[in-house]
């Protein structure tokens, strides 16, 4: 029992925050983008180039920044309404032991990430919070990284489910490899027979690992970081336009009015292709208005969940700027090709995944992974005549991998639970390790 503990509180001890790793990353990439250069230019010059390719990458992504801020403030406000609130409250009630609520915690935010990772990850960050709320309340002990480590295991499952980046773009008619690849539907991928299998192999044997957790490090001292902000107001008799603020008329109308949009571009193509973040955004403003019931406590709601960004407000660009660096350098190209020009037949999907996984830590990206290393590993696979689906899933499974040592995906969490880096990743760590040994028999069998 005591060595595991102190096999997690060294790992602990090794860990900076997110911020610190975001920087140290940003200087190796400057470094390794710096020697690998043509020998007809200079040091000096090179490294002018860099830090142009740096702040070109670094306002790349603002629109794709603010996507991902709304997509968590709005899922943070949806779950603070009341009936949201209720419902996880009831789930929580649920779970009486540490273990128990490390399964129930991991198996359903698995299962919710599967059909979109960003509600996967509030769902799992507010279910999470909530355990240890009713826990203090009761005055259990509970070890809260390993819930939070729980919480966060639905980055395992994302790109191999319904909200995938790579499956969901080359599904689209016009995507940029079709004149390559053509149009590849999602029974090839998400839907395979093998994305399948290793999406089931995750929801029986990711919960069990954590149950194993828990039982192996017990409880601990952590406390519960407070939460002041509260979304009930005092009795307070509107005045005037103020009235508007509090009518649910004017909510449900405007709420109304959002739902028409996502509800015309599914009737227009008939299906459900047409999702995407923003489609995903509107959705979750107009659930967030129509749960709370009123524009005054869907603000309050927003005042509360708004802090929650702040990690990936500052930090997107910074990893926009190693997306930058990578892409304009090379660098990309270096790392994708040393693993092409090692593999065989049979060898290139595990290379594929192994080459995703490292360049995932650099860019947490899965949509601005593939548009760069996407047209490497197809041109590669169909050289080497390998399935051009399992191959794309190969690449999915390799950035769902090292989520589990990346901190950038874990900052809502972070925020929403006011856990810190270090206590999650000791075991979403070892969480990697399965995801290899699942992922790896997956691509082996299929």
């Amino acid at each position: 029992m005591k060595r595991p503990k102190r096999i997690m509180e060294f790992m602990q001890k090794m860990l900076p925050s997110p911020m610190s790793i975001a920087v140290l990353l940003t200087f190796f990439i400057m470094l390794l983008a710096l020697f690998f250069k043509p020998a007809e230019i200079s040091y000096s010059k090179r490294a002018l180039h860099v830090l142009e390719y740096w702040n070109t990458g670094f306002w790349s992504l603002m629109e794709f920044t603010m996507q991902m801020i709304l997509i968590l403030v709005l899922g943070y406000v949806l779950a603070l309404s009341g009936g949201v609130n209720r419902l996880i409250v009831r789930l929580v009630s649920l779970v009486d032991t540490n273990a128990k609520a490390a399964v129930v915690l991991s198996f359903t935010t698995l299962l919710v990430s599967f059909f979109n990772w960003g509600l996967g990850l509030i769902f799992g960050a507010v279910f999470a919070r909530k355990i240890a709320e009713y826990y203090s309340a009761q005055g259990l002990k509970f070890n809260y990284g390993l819930l939070g480590a729980a919480a966060y295991s639905g980055m395992m499952v994302w790109h191999g489910g319904l909200s995938g980046s790579a499956p969901l773009k080359i599904a689209e008619v016009n995507h940029f490899l079709v004149d390559k690849i053509g149009q590849i539907s999602l029974d090839e991928t998400i839907f395979s027979a093998m994305n399948l299998f290793a999406s089931a192999l995750l929801l029986l044997l990711v919960p069990l690992f954590f149950y194993l957790l828990a039982a192996l490090n017990g409880v601990s001292e952590m406390k519960l970081m407070p939460n002041d902000n509260q979304v009930n107001s005092k009795d307070y008799i509107p005045v005037g336009a103020e009235r508007l603020d509090r009518s649910r008329i004017f909510a449900y109308a405007f709420a109304f009015l959002l739902f028409v949009i996502p509800c015309y571009a599914c009737f227009r193509t008939s299906n459900l292709t047409f999702i995407n973040l923003n489609y995903i955004n509107l959705i979750l403003f107009a659930l967030a208005i129509l749960m709370h019931g009123s524009i005054k406590k869907f603000l309050q709601a927003t005042q509360e969940a708004i802090g929650s960004s702040a990690g990936i407000l500052i930090q997107f660009p910074l990893y926009a700027g190693i997306m930058g660096i990578m892409k304009y350098s090379g660098l990309y190209i270096l790392f994708t090709q040393f693993f092409i020009d090692i593999s065989t037949q049979s060898t290139f999907p595990f290379y594929t995944m192994l080459s995703a996984a490292i360049v995932n830590v650099f860019v947490p990206s899965g949509g601005g992974q593939w548009i760069v290393q996407g047209p490497i590993v197809v041109e590669a696979a169909l050289n080497l005549g390998v399935s051009i689906p399992k191959s794309v899933m190969a690449l999915a499974y390799g950035d769902q991998l090292t989520n589990m040592i990346q901190p950038f995906w874990a900052l809502p969490l972070l925020g929403i639970t006011g856990l810190k880096a270090k206590d999650l990743f000791p075991f979403t760590m070892l969480l990697m390790l399965l995801g290899i040994f699942i992922f790896v028999f997956a691509l082996l069998v299929f």
